[in-house]
């Protein structure tokens, strides 16, 4: 299995996120568009919910809007600062994710679609895995959990916990989950399995879980965060086994389209993943249709 170097994240990236999304000179007869300077703290370039940011600017013909392009951790780190001083910001976000178990936010209603329906996080495996390695196929192909078990595991990571020691807290105490999972499985004798998956936060805890889940089993299991597009071209082409990342139909629906017939979908492991502009909920505006165009 080839050895993988990590997409490095965009350079200089700066905390001018926070002023872009956190002005205290606005007056307080300000609109929200207006406090916000008209801006969308995003997350990384070429994610499926900044395409479809972009989308509903036109779709609400939000002219002079822009999106920022950060990372889910400096979108995070903007939304706490903002939310510290109780000013507005608007952020693209997804659930699940740690942030709706921390704080007290909603989703601007999208009543034309622009971020498409709720979304599913599929496994797919590369062509042949099942045949090498039919055990953790097995496991891969049963693992399936609810938003809220993704959230804890993604809130104890918050928290400060190791990624690895919230996953084997997570399934030490979901031991009859596990189970299930693992059902019929072969166990390993240390064959080796690689995982890919985009650094969001709830990719980072699925994955961890996956992994002890599989080394518990007798696997030796490797895990390497990936640019989204990687990430899809790593499995398709071989030199990764699997991946649990793939937000479908729309985050990385055009991924799909692309590499569909040279990847193995084993289906959804999480039902009611969402996607959209979201706002802490003492910001006046409910839904996208409350926001202005730049005058």
């Amino acid at each position: 299995m080839k050895k993988w170097k990590t997409v490095g994240m965009t350079a200089g990236l700066v905390l001018s996120l926070v002023a872009a999304g956190c002005s205290n000179d606005s007056s307080s007869s300000d609109s929200v568009s207006e406090q916000v300077d008209y801006t969308v703290t995003g997350i990384e370039a070429g994610a499926g919910v900044m395409k479809a940011t972009e989308k509903a600017f036109q779709d609400y013909q939000l002219d002079g809007w822009s999106i920022t392009p950060s990372s889910s951790g400096v979108m995070a780190i903007a939304l706490e600062d903002a939310i510290e001083d109780k000013e507005p910001i608007v952020i693209t976000g997804w659930t699940p994710h740690w942030m709706f178990a921390k704080y007290d936010l909603k989703y601007l209603d999208d009543p034309k679609k622009s971020y498409g329906e709720a979304e599913s996080l599929h496994t797919l495996t590369r062509e042949g895995f099942a045949d090498d390695v039919p055990g953790a196929n097995k496991v891969l192909d049963q693992f399936n959990w609810q938003v809220e078990d993704m959230e804890k595991v993604m809130l104890e990571i918050n928290k400060g916990a190791e990624p690895a020691e919230a996953a084997r807290t997570w399934v030490d105490e979901h031991a009859d989950q596990v189970a299930e999972w693992t059902n019929g499985a072969q166990k390993g004798n240390g064959q080796e399995v690689s995982l890919v998956y985009v650094e969001w936060d709830s990719e980072v805890a699925s994955t961890n879980v996956l992994k002890v889940v599989l080394d518990d089993l007798g696997y030796k299991t490797e895990i390497t965060p990936l640019d989204n597009a990687i990430m899809w071209q790593a499995v398709a082409q071989g030199e990764a086994d699997a991946t649990a990342s793939a937000w479908l139909p729309t985050t990385h629906g055009d991924l799909y389209e692309r590499y569909k017939d040279q990847v193995v979908d084993l289906g959804a492991s999480l039902e009611g993943a969402r996607t959209g502009m979201v706002v802490p909920s003492y910001v006046d505006a409910d839904s996208i249709e409350d926001l202005e165009p730049k005058g």
